[in-house]
């Protein structure tokens, strides 16, 4: 498959350099050009992930994220000279699927990239259940939406990813070594603090859709979900 990546960066020789190199990798790429439409483009080029920059001109990533997982699950990386704890954190609560910190290793992101195009569409993409179900919640891992008496709220795909291990794994313990070899398939690529941050999204969701299901943190082990009313 021929997958298109989205860099909205808005240092050219940046733009440049990613572009040049993923090509090199047999990626298409589409280097955005008007920073004041970024969903415009991309809705036109129609991106399988997107490179996103915080620091743009007229609005900064955050803002930028926020439209774009409105409009789509695509897998969404940030990549920011900012490399404060609350720049990942807010990155990652506005939707984002991981954050890179400039400068960074070009072997690095490409391997992101492919790790999380592999788990979106590739070969890890829509094995197991169509759906799976947990207390009054159901969870479609190929739709990426959760779903409680009529409420539906969609899911990122980090989200998603979390959410089908804890899925799985009711109602054991999922360890947060299993989590995170699912969505980042080498710890060593993982920003401090994400999977928390993803933890903290997947419980807003839950609220969202009215469910009774909590995720509940097992000290030095990791998560189980379970309804409120059996849980301690």
């Amino acid at each position: 498959m021929d997958y298109k990546i989205m860099i909205v960066e808005d240092d050219p020789d940046i733009a440049e350099l990613l572009s040049l190199h993923l090509q090199k990798f047999g990626f298409s790429t589409h280097l955005c050009r008007d920073f004041s439409n970024v969903l415009e483009e991309f809705v036109e080029s129609a991106p399988h992930l997107v490179l996103l920059d915080i620091n743009l001109p007229a609005y900064d990533g955050f803002y930028w994220c926020g439209r774009l997982r409105a409009k789509s699950p695509c897998p969404i990386i940030f990549l920011s000279s900012r490399n404060a704890d609350s720049d990942q954190v807010y990155a990652m609560m506005n939707g984002g699927d991981d954050f890179v910190t400039k400068p960074f290793s070009l072997d690095v992101i490409t391997a992101k990239i492919t790790a999380l195009l592999r788990r979106t569409y590739g070969e890890y993409a829509g094995s197991g259940p169509q759906e799976w179900s947990c207390g009054d919640c159901t969870f479609s891992p190929k739709r990426l939406t959760l779903r409680c008496n009529g409420s539906e709220v969609e899911l990122s795909k980090t989200e998603a990813g979390v959410l089908r291990i804890i899925f799985e794994k009711h109602p054991d313990v999922a360890s947060r070594e299993e989590l995170l070899n699912e969505i980042w398939d080498d710890e060593t690529f993982v920003e401090e603090n994400t999977l928390n941050v993803t933890i903290s999204r997947i419980r807003r969701r839950l609220e969202q859709v009215g469910s009774r299901l909590v995720l509940k943190s097992v000290r030095g082990v990791g998560y189980r979900i379970g309804d409120m009313g059996h849980e301690s």
